[in-house]
């Protein structure tokens, strides 16, 4: 096996040997992507010279700021010229679907939902964003509400909050969580549209909407001729048909609380996706309590329960969602979840007061290397 390389993301707008790799400012589903307790490095290894000159397939890497985070391409492809094609509509899709389901661009069509629906009066929205809904509330559902796209009023006061390191006035974040409720969107299949039966809602698809993209990412790159590709959005990562040299994508997984590449759990994946969820960087101490930036829809305010998820699933939309659901969830019941959704495989790793514990799903197993396959003792 080649040399693992941890891939650095470089934020620079100098000309690399890459092509297209310069950074681009767009509006985002958030300033800042979902911190992930769980560091993930692609283990990057290219083709050599003289297979590139045999002619065949060459690897190319694109960075370009999407949504408000890094989404890193990697494809194969017969050339530069079809790998830059590729890319560019790729990465046109990404802002595509920023524009529609961004909640910082006032003007993004799910902002203008909020804004013009209301009870009663029901509005027709695209084909990509009553898709995301549909999925999100389908998930609310078998969570009770740990997974809740409504909570976009108390995700606000909690940004808020966070910034000032003070808890949120209590009267506010009661109207807050009264607008809260998964249950008051209501999806008209047949007519497309999507009624928001609570007024004051607004609804935040930061759980969703990147593993959605990324899904959308990899199929642009299939129609374009270089299935051989992984897309990386900020930690939601899909994987496409493996390197011309060898069966998977090599992918590092940090656990909880360490630094070290070296303590790193090393994934093999091909069509597939793996995201992360945790809050190793973006959380607050209030009062002596650490907050995290993941906030719990029953509470209104950020878990206290300092955890990472990892989340293997066939689709990025799956596996970004339920790795924000299980976080809310907890060990035991995100697991339980886990347990009773096919094709899905989970790594949980949680705080504990003598060290980190972690939880794997029972098939979680068959996508670690080999030397690495043993349970861990917690």
């Amino acid at each position: 096996m080649s040399e693992f390389r941890p891939f650095r993301y470089r934020f620079s707008n100098q000309t690399s040997r890459y092509p297209v790799r310069r950074i681009e400012a767009g509006r985002s589903l958030g300033r800042s992507w979902r911190a992930v307790s769980l560091v993930i490095w692609l283990v990057l290894a290219g083709v050599s010279t003289r297979e590139a000159a045999a002619g065949k397939l060459q690897r190319f890497e694109f960075l370009q700021i999407r949504m408000g985070i890094p989404v890193s391409l990697v494809v194969y492809g017969p050339d530069e010229h079809a790998a830059n094609n590729a890319t560019r509509e790729a990465y046109d899709r990404l802002r595509e679907i920023d524009r529609i389901m961004s909640d910082y661009d006032p003007d993004s069509e799910l902002m203008q939902l909020c804004r013009t629906s209301r009870p009663g009066h029901p509005v027709k929205v695209s084909n990509e964003l009553f898709h995301v809904l549909n999925d999100a509330v389908r998930l609310s559902r078998r969570t009770d509400g740990a997974f809740d796209v409504s909570i976009g009023p108390v995700v606000r006061l909690w940004r808020q909050a966070r910034r000032k390191r003070e808890l949120p006035d209590t009267d506010q974040l009661t109207l807050a969580r009264q607008q809260v409720g998964f249950e008051a969107i209501r999806l008209d299949p047949e007519h497309q549209t999507v009624e928001l039966r609570k007024s004051g809602m607004r609804l935040d698809l930061g759980g969703i909407a990147k593993g959605y993209a990324a899904d959308e990412a990899l199929r642009i790159l299939r129609e374009h001729g270089v299935p051989r590709s992984l897309v990386d959005a900020g930690g939601d990562i899909v994987a496409g048909d493996p390197p011309p040299d060898r069966p998977a994508w090599t992918i590092a997984i940090q656990p909880l609380g360490k630094a070290s590449s070296k303590d790193a759990l090393t994934l093999q994946i091909a069509r597939t996706a793996v995201a992360t969820s945790g809050d190793a960087y973006q959380y607050v101490e209030i009062d002596g309590v650490r907050y995290s930036h993941i906030v719990d829809p029953a509470t209104g305010l950020g878990l206290t329960q300092s955890s990472s998820v990892t989340v293997i699933a066939a689709d990025g939309t799956t596996s970004d969602s339920l790795a924000s659901a299980v976080s809310v969830l907890g060990p035991e019941r995100g697991m339980q979840l886990i347990e009773q959704t096919k094709g899905v495989e989970a790594l949980i790793v949680v705080a504990g007061a003598e060290g980190p514990v972690t939880y794997r799903s029972s098939g979680f197993e068959a996508f670690l290397a080999v030397s690495q396959a043993q349970p861990e003792k917690n």
